[in-house]
């Protein structure tokens, strides 16, 4: 099967496939509309494939496009799964749940956050309580978000990071920039003043569909960390805990903690595989950030950067503004054959590691 039945090109293609392979896999569908709209005026709505008995006690759950953008790579996941029929082959007693685009607007604006401007993994915080810090990116607020992305203005600002890194090393960097920020409502991975729609709407679904699991199994899709192709397991939590170990023994020894420092990915908070656990105290939960390799990082943080400097200053519409987004849409999805491949060869792989874990898990 050509990976081209599987992955799309806009988000609208994305939905109308995933419903599609939904229905011919004979899933329970739901349709939950946002506020917004894209950036053809359409509707955008997550989608969410319920597969397998309502009352199973093991479940199954994939997420695609928490990150919008990173979207791509997700939803073909999650219709390969689908076309393949490995819903034909859950244990008994087992179900799988699909939630298509958490982040519908950023899938369809190709922007990471989400209408808000904010990064969903760092929108999981108590808001009742006071915000984390985050010291690092005050001090550079400024360079990482620079007023005017190109001349004299831009070259100042990667001065000012170059140094930070010459100073305290290339990690430090990354953490200040993406371990998540609540200070800058215009900057980036900015973790927002509240929750979001589309945090509101998977605690939702979680209410809805998971209320009789006892063992919930989470694959989260990303991409934008790590080498071209590459699925990095991701488990946010440490590696002394019990999940890790389960973690592992569902998925492999490569499995890495951004905690540990193992990981391509810097410690951050707010992240909604951490939060699961408090949505669903009455299940055992084994979580995993599935992030596959694209471009170095550097070229993915500027590409983030020149998308939060475009909604703050520019016009989207414009040559720079769609040059923009073509760089975006490249530090997070390729159109390379062989990469496909190998995004939908790792999840088939793992969505089949995590039944298997579900169904050895007691």
């Amino acid at each position: 099967m050509s990976s081209a039945t599987s992955f799309s090109a806009t988000y609208r293609e994305a939905r109308e496939k995933f419903i599609a392979a939904a229905t011919a896999a004979g899933a329970q569908i739901e349709s939950l509309e946002h506020p917004e709209r894209g950036p053809e005026n359409e509707l955008l709505r997550t989608d969410v494939a319920w597969l397998g008995p309502r009352s199973a006690e093991r479940v199954l759950v994939m997420i695609s496009a928490t990150h919008g953008v990173e979207g791509f790579a997700g939803s073909a996941a999650q219709i390969s799964w689908l076309n393949r029929g490995e819903a034909a082959h859950l244990p008994s007693n087992t179900a799988a749940l699909l939630i298509h685009a958490i982040n519908p607007y950023g899938f369809a604006w190709l922007r990471r956050v989400t209408n808000e401007n904010v990064d969903l993994n760092r929108n999981w915080i108590d808001f009742s309580k006071p915000l984390p810090p985050n010291s690092g990116y005050d001090e550079l607020a400024s360079a990482i978000c620079p007023v005017a992305w190109t001349g004299e203005e831009r070259e100042r600002a990667d001065r000012r990071l170059a140094e930070f890194a010459a100073a305290h090393g290339k990690a430090a960097l990354q953490q200040a920039i993406s371990g998540g920020q609540y200070d800058h409502a215009q900057g980036i991975f900015y973790g927002g003043s509240a929750p979001t729609w589309s945090r509101r709407t998977q605690s939702k679904i979680f209410a809805e569909y998971l209320k009789t699991a006892k063992h919930v199994g989470i694959i989260d899709f990303h991409t934008g960390l790590g080498p071209s192709g590459f699925g990095e397991h991701i488990a946010v939590t440490l590696g002394s805990s019990a999940e890790f170990r389960r973690v592992r023994s569902w998925y492999g020894i490569d499995v890495t903690s951004p905690d540990d420092g193992t990981s391509t990915s810097a410690p951050i908070v707010g992240d909604g595989l951490s939060a699961s656990h408090g949505l669903l105290r009455h299940a055992q939960v084994t979580a995993v950030a599935l992030e596959f390799g694209t471009v170095p990082l550097e070229e993915v943080l500027n590409a983030v950067r020149a998308d939060a400097w475009l909604h703050a200053h520019g016009d989207p519409q414009s040559p720079s503004g769609r040059a923009i987004k073509s760089e975006i849409r490249a530090a997070f999805f390729s159109d390379s054959e062989f990469w496909r491949g190998m995004i939908l060869g790792q999840s088939q792989l793992a969505s089949r590691q995590a039944i298997l874990g579900l169904n050895s898990s007691v």
